[in-house]
């Protein structure tokens, strides 16, 4: 098992930033690719970026690419989206995920946090 905390999240005014953090426990973290997700409402949950075991591979949502950077720290069994330029479409509750593979597909992630809000005021 695989236990997942986001936290970071909150109020910002369009154009400012955010740093999402999810901590982990349990088995082994660095086994697993982690990813975050976010779902804003009145929509579907979505991709937003995935990096692999050793943080050597990352891939992003096409829409936000240039805006958000995902990374990891294994030591301190943390991973990080960092969300810059920020704008009100990008209000969400944004989910930490962990998977065996590398992938963007949500029904490949069997571990999840409880998410984080992010509001983006105009």
């Amino acid at each position: 098992q695989v236990q997942l905390v986001e936290s970071g999240g909150g109020l910002v005014q369009a154009g400012g930033s955010l740093r999402l953090s999810c901590a982990a426990s349990g088995r082994t973290f660095t086994v697993y690719t982690k990813a975050w997700f976010r779902q804003a409402p009145g929509k579907e949950r979505e991709f937003v970026a995935c990096i692999s075991r050793n943080g050597g591979g990352t891939r992003y949502a096409d829409s936000l690419k240039g805006r958000f950077t995902i990374s990891r720290d294994n030591a301190k069994d943390t991973v990080y989206l960092q969300m810059n330029s920020l704008k009100p479409e990008d209000t969400a509750v944004y989910y930490c995920a962990a998977s065996l593979g590398f992938s963007s597909r949500e029904g490949d992630y069997g571990y999840w946090g409880q998410g984080t809000q992010v509001t983006v005021s105009s």
